[in-house]
């Protein structure tokens, strides 16, 4: 009974009335192994081309344009495609008529296509050396990216209906906000394995192939004789026998390392989408949807009509493409970060844990926040402190052990942001939904939370854009991990995250939504419907 009343007062539910906290954790449970999935796509589809295939790698060009460009402009170019999908699936959503009700069917649906899409954006067919020495370059790249573009597609048809049915629990903003808080919560956690964890697999067992030139002097004196027979039978001198042995060892390694990441991301692949599929149906079976209108569908036309008329939802697709690029560092370009600038990758989990704390102290404070401040000052707030913090960084450097740890703390600070941003934006788009109900009649849940995630697919291609583009600025060698312009990186992770953080706050000083307006526009709603009714 006292867990019972504790999540009755953590979801700010009531008893046998609406929604029930096992709902509410159910579909919590089907985002953690969401972002089980989209974790692995939106942070290692990205560095499984580049440094697995070795598209990353000096000499390797696809389409006149250097393999590193190349993975840039796919994945910007697949994922902005996949995002202004968002608003057709929204459409579909609407549409929808099941007597599992419009939302939840697509949990069952598009549980195992997903899973299978996500396992063959990695199948290892291809071997780097093929890739790099050119013989499968192309062949390669448009096998995966035509796989990964359809990945996306599949993707958009759960996650636009998973996030709408938010709205279909409940129209209470509050018990709405508590639910999107926990499931937010959930994803932060499924996503956050993925980030910590698999970076320390990869690097612990790559790590045997990334020889030091000590490594390689010791190979040598080790090799001593086989140097000199090289001498002896090719009349070489001894530096260019030496220096031949150390190309053949150090190519072979080379190789097996991109080829053993190959088949590291493969197996994570496949042991998260078989976690995650039973969570996506665990999501569908244990909720019900109680406001959906059972009206005439609406066509894609007249949805997007709807869509212009929500102006307060437009406004946080403004803020949302604006901050693309506020947590570009815990995409592809931290990564690389940990990776060849820190020389560890597994710090790149680092990385993201430290996140974390403020991120979590965010979700928590995010509901007291809402009612003292209301959701619009509360991310407005955030996001010009996330700039402050971020220019701070950005002048302090990374080149000292003490200014590791300011960079370190800011990290911590930026969490602040980036929890409260993942679920205010969700909560306020469900406030757009019953804003949009209260002006024309309609709710359209599927058209206002397709462009959430239209607001998540920008982001995620603008931080795999600028995080592989940075990698191609820094003159970085996937196949080598040599360095070009070691402070390029970091430049371009730091200054698009400030740029970015500051600009997302500018639209939403017109957003006019606060929590009373909310529940009197709900009441309205309620009172039109009593009349109808009678």
């Amino acid at each position: 009974m006292k867990l019972d009343g504790f999540l009755h007062k953590l979801f700010g539910t009531t008893p046998g009335k609406g929604v029930q906290p096992k709902e509410a954790l159910a579909y919590s449970v089907a985002g953690f192994g969401q972002n089980f999935i989209c974790t692995i796509i939106g942070s290692y589809i990205t560095v499984f081309m580049t440094d697995a295939l070795l598209f990353g790698a000096d000499g390797v060009m696809v389409g006149g344009v250097s393999g590193a460009v190349a993975v840039a402009i796919l994945m910007l170019g697949a994922r902005i495609f996949d995002a202004f999908n968002d608003p057709i699936m929204g459409s579909v959503v609407d549409k929808t008529r099941t007597k599992w009700g419009k939302c939840r069917p697509y949990l069952k649906w598009m549980a195992v296509p997903i899973g299978i899409m996500t396992i063959l954006c990695f199948l290892p067919v291809f071997s780097a050396e093929s890739v790099y020495n050119g013989t499968q370059t192309t062949i390669a790249f448009a096998t995966i990216g035509t796989i990964y573009v359809l990945w996306s597609v599949a993707y958009t048809i759960a996650d636009v209906p998973y996030w709408g049915l938010s709205t279909c629990l409940t129209n209470n903003t509050v018990t709405r906000g508590n639910i999107l808080t926990v499931a937010r919560m959930f994803c932060t956690v499924g996503a956050g394995i993925v980030t910590v964890f698999l970076p320390m697999i990869t690097g612990s067992l790559t790590s045997k192939f990334k020889y030091t030139q000590e490594d390689i002097a010791l190979i040598l004196s080790d090799k001593a004789d086989a140097v000199k027979n090289m001498v002896a039978n090719q009349g070489i001198t001894a530096e260019e026998a030496a220096q031949t042995f150390v190309g053949t060892v150090r190519n072979g390694m080379e190789i097996a390392n991109a080829d053993t990441l190959k088949w590291t991301y493969f197996f994570a692949a496949v042991i998260l989408v078989v976690a995650a599929i039973p969570m996506f149906f665990y999501g569908f079976k244990n909720t019900t949807e109680r406001f959906t209108s059972d009206e005439n569908p609406p066509s894609f036309g007249h949805n997007l009509k709807l869509l212009f008329r929500n102006k307060e939802l437009l406004l946080i697709v403004l803020s949302g493409i604006l901050g693309g690029a506020r947590m570009v560092y815990s995409y592809t370009g931290g990564l690389y970060f940990a990776k060849y600038i820190l020389h560890n990758e597994g710090l790149y989990g680092i990385i993201t844990l430290l996140v974390v704390p403020g991120g979590l102290v965010a979700s928590i404070l995010v509901p007291w926040m809402s009612k003292k401040f209301t959701k619009k000052w509360s991310y407005i707030a955030v996001h010009l402190f996330g700039g402050v913090v971020m220019t701070v960084m950005y002048f302090v450097g990374y080149d000292a052990p003490w200014k590791m740890i300011i960079c370190a703390i800011g990290l911590v600070l930026l969490g602040i942001p980036q929890g409260v941003n993942n679920i205010i934006t969700y909560a306020m788009i469900g406030d757009t939904v019953d804003y949009l109900e209260w002006k024309t009649g309609e709710r359209g849940e599927g058209i206002c939370f397709a462009m959430q995630t239209l607001i998540n697919k920008i982001g995620m291609a603008v931080g795999a854009f600028i995080g592989v583009l940075s990698m191609s600025i820094a003159g970085i060698n996937a196949r080598t991990y040599e360095v070009a312009n070691p402070d390029a990186l970091w430049d371009v992770l730091i200054i698009s995250g400030v740029v970015s953080m500051f600009a997302c706050a500018v639209p939403m000083f017109f957003y006019t939504i606060t929590e009373k307006k909310q529940a009197k526009m709900v009441a309205e709603i309620e009172a039109r419907k009593a009349k109808v009714t009678k």
